[in-house]
């Protein structure tokens, strides 16, 4: 039998539903007969099944949350949060990269007060319950429906928002509540109970860029955590109901009120005996404010540099620089940077003085000074002033009035600033780096950041160029006035402090002296834009460099690194590489996670051709603008280097090279409208270049470089001279062995006869050595033979009127003498 085909269910047409729609909102009585009809046929399990589904779904829901909340790996790590150790190359520690502004202390070492307050007051069943406290949920749900809103969060849930603001959030909704509920279960299942209380006293937050207890006990009180008294321990536990409402600092009075509570919260829960909250609840606060910042450490410009590059490596790697426990090596050295902030302190001291002077006077620093008038118009004072309907002379008449603002604005316009970079030009790894003179007071990088006019230090560039076209420093130009065209009817015409002589000049004393004549010629035979393109070859590869004629002169902006790094292309063979600061990162347990592999040189420059600048260079320390390094600071090793100085002795340079290390400095002022007025110390040679000889000559002194190294002319001969000179090497130590050998062997050979004898007279000579000769067994006993007993007499018969022969020395064939060339401070 086929089954039979069901009959389909006539369908009501949509008119039928329209009219019944319309009899219904003209009869309510029909429409209430109608919904009776259909809650009579509704059934009890129906009925269930409904009051079931909301909180089925409220369970699914949360159970499809878990994979968005903290995974117990990541909770595993929050307690046990290890901030990356950046180590020197010596192995000292330079700093800590933190989360945020901490010290973790363990449990035992917080007062125990801190732990009464904050239980009683925050979470009083505490050690009750497993993350969620039902009963207390229960009673703020409903004193929030009552209309009194209340919390009903535990202290695990609490410490939930505080590790896991990203994940939880902290926005009212149902989802970051049960987000919130399930991280404090998987802390709970985690933690114990007294690890959950010291990692939320670690984190919990208390205004001032202090995080912690710690941190909040030297913030407030100027104590330790672990000496913290019971009203300092229920001021800090009050001010967790709200930080900015309960600031001790700035509402004492509501901090004092809050705090009180806290202490009627512990005499309620037997953790304070009554009387003596009556003692304490009218003592004020004895608030002894100071706010906390992070000890910067020796070198915080380039901890900065080092924080960007490891947080990219870590993205990349999946790791967290907070909490991973990272060991990264980096290569700084910790006695050259000590070298290196000592010198940039001293000589910006000095120099403070002599800006000082030139600027303190009133009259200099007054509104008549068109400069200060403008530093006057870029200040908000002079904004408001105008806004409160003052014309330009009245602002300015009322400001310079104001004599704080006055002396303010000159102390901020008038701080002189310096940079220092070093180094090593066989790895490009950096050895020390100083961005400003202090990091607390001016966080800005003058290393990094600045970008200011290089100067005269941009002329090897220019050098480098045309000995690189095939020019020689023994080729000479004339010293005379030129004017080069620069378009739109514009000439320059550089000069030089003294008149042009008129005769002619090498191009290494050109360089050596710093003739700008002499460059500016230079720059038209080998062009600017070729000048340009060699500057970004060695290393200035982040500024915009200006192909015009005025590159010679150092008149684009670039960075104090850019400039080190070039010069230690030209001091690497003419080979650049990008500078390096990491060598490599561990974990925890001292596991290589990575080593960083040196980058694979550049060619830049030809190799003859970088001697050759490098050799023109070594007479701006022999004879020119740089003898301050051979003659004030005593440094006798090979060097080379370039000073520095801008217009109107606005921006003072030097730069020093040397096999091991290339050093440079900038001193000068962050706004470039401000100089030190004084065509000495304005000069590089004088502001500049005393910081890198104090760290160069105390670096050699203390063995740090190597005195003795040299720089070394390429070897120019083809690889059939190279395999010609090793086979001649490899030949010459083949027969001085042979020689040697055949000496030896000879002298053994020798009978005692010909060894000489003891020279009479009154000095006598020493013995002269012989080797060992194999001894003959003692011949049997027989009675002598008289003839060779007369023989023997004769041979041992000293004779006087005979020389003692003269025993071969053993030493190789004599060589062919050449001349040695003199150490390089004897030329």
């Amino acid at each position: 039998m086929t089954p039979e085909t069901p009959e389909p269910t006539p369908t009501l047409p949509r008119r039928t539903f329209t009219r019944l729609g319309a009899a219904l909102r003209r009869s309510p009585a029909l429409a209430r007969a109608l919904g009776m009809a259909v809650a009579a046929r509704l059934t009890r399990r129906r009925v269930a099944l409904g009051v079931a589904a909301v909180p089925a779904g409220l369970v699914l829901y949360t159970l499809l949350l878990i994979p968005f909340t903290p995974s117990i790996q990541d909770i595993r790590k929050a307690n046990l949060e290890q901030p990356a150790q950046i180590l020197s190359a010596d192995g000292k520690l330079l700093t800590e990269f933190k989360r945020a502004n901490r010290e973790w202390v363990p449990l035992k070492r917080i007062s125990p007060h801190v732990v009464d307050a904050l239980i009683a007051t925050e979470d009083h069943r505490f050690y009750q319950h497993h993350g969620l406290d039902w009963r207390r949920l229960g009673s703020a749900a409903l004193s929030t429906f009552g209309g009194s809103r209340q919390g009903g969060s535990t202290l695990t849930q609490q410490l939930a928002r505080n590790l896991y603001p990203d994940e939880v959030g902290r926005a009212p909704t149902l989802t970051r509540k049960l987000k919130e509920a399930i991280t404090a279960v998987k802390l709970e299942i985690v933690y114990s109970k007294p690890e959950i209380l010291e990692t939320y006293l670690n984190t919990v937050p208390f205004l001032y860029n202090a995080f912690g207890i710690e941190m909040a006990a030297r913030t407030y009180f100027d104590s330790s955590a672990g000496a913290l008294d019971v009203l300092q321990s229920a001021t800090l536990v009050g001010m967790l109901k709200g930080n900015s409402y309960y600031n001790p600092v700035l509402n004492p009075e509501r901090a004092q009120q809050r705090r009180n509570i806290v202490l009627a919260q512990m005499v309620k829960r037997d953790k304070l005996s009554p009387a003596a909250f009556d003692a304490l609840k009218g003592r004020p606060l004895r608030i002894d404010f100071e706010r906390q910042t992070e000890p910067p450490g020796p070198a915080a410009h380039f901890a900065q540099q080092v924080r960007k590059w490891l947080v990219a490596w870590a993205d990349r790697n999946d790791y967290n620089i907070y909490t991973d426990g990272l060991v990264v090596r980096t290569t700084l050295d910790s006695r050259l940077q000590a070298l290196a902030n000592q010198a940039v302190q001293r000589q910006a001291s000095q120099l403070q003085r002599v800006a000082n002077a030139a600027w303190a006077g009133p009259g200099t620093w007054n509104a008549k000074n068109p400069l200060v008038q403008g530093f006057m118009r870029d200040t908000p004072a002079y904004r408001s002033a105008l806004a409160a309907g003052l014309n330009d002379a009245q602002a300015l008449k009322k400001l310079q009035a104001d004599t704080p603002f006055m002396r303010g604005l000159l102390q901020q316009k008038t701080v002189l600033q310096a940079g220092f970079l070093a180094i090593d030009p066989r790895n490009a790894q950096v050895r020390a780096w100083v961005g400003s003179r202090d990091f607390e007071q001016d966080a800005y990088d003058h290393v990094q950041q600045a970008r200011r006019q290089p100067g005269s230090t941009f002329k090897p560039f220019v050098y480098g160029e045309a000995f690189r076209q095939g020019m020689s420093p023994d080729d000479t130009l004339v010293d005379q006035s030129i004017e080069i065209a620069v378009g739109r009817n514009e000439v320059w015409r550089p000069s030089d402090e003294s008149p042009p002589s008129g005769r002619p000049m090498s191009l290494r004393d050109g360089l050596a002296y710093s003739k700008n004549t002499i460059t500016a010629q230079l720059v038209q035979k080998v062009g600017p834009a070729k000048v340009a393109r060699l500057a970004r070859a060695l290393g200035v590869r982040q500024s915009k460099l200006e192909e015009v004629p005025s590159i010679a002169l150092g008149t684009s902006l670039v960075s104090l690194k850019e400039m080190v790094n070039a010069y230690a292309s030209i001091a690497h063979q003419g080979r650049y590489l990008e500078p390096v600061l990491v060598t490599r990162i561990e974990d925890r347990q001292g596991h290589v996670i990575e080593d960083i592999t040196p980058a694979k040189p550049e060619a830049a420059l030809p190799e003859r051709v970088a001697y050759t600048l490098i050799d023109t260079l070594r007479g701006v320390v022999d004879r020119g603008t740089g003898t301050d390094i051979r003659s004030r600071w005593g440094i006798r090793a090979d060097v080379a280097g370039k000073t520095g100085t801008t217009q109107d002795n606005t921006d003072g340079w030097f730069i020093l090279m040397q096999p091991q290390l290339v050093a440079g400095a900038w001193v000068g002022f962050n706004d470039s409208r401000i100089t030190l007025r004084s065509d000495y110390w304005g000069q590089g040679a004088h502001s500049a270049l005393p910081i890198v000889g104090d760290v160069m000559s105390k670096a050699l002194r203390s063995r740090l470089i190597d005195g003795k190294a040299r720089f070394e002319p390429p070897d120019d001969s083809n690889w059939l001279q190279r395999l010609l000179q090793r086979a001649r090497d490899s030949l010459r130590q083949r027969v001085q062995e042979q020689w040697q050998h055949l000496v030896q062997q000879l002298l053994q050979h020798l009978p005692p006869s010909l060894w000489p004898q003891p020279a009479k007279g009154p000095v006598k000579p020493p013995a002269p050595q012989r080797p060992p000769t194999p001894m003959a067994p003692p011949p049997p006993a027989e009675e002598p033979d008289p003839l060779q007993k007369k023989i023997d007499d004769i041979i041992t018969e000293p004779r006087e009127e005979s020389p003692a022969p003269q025993v071969m020395p053993q030493a190789s064939p004599p060589q062919p003498s050449s001349p040695q060339p003199l150490p390089y401070e004897q030329r």
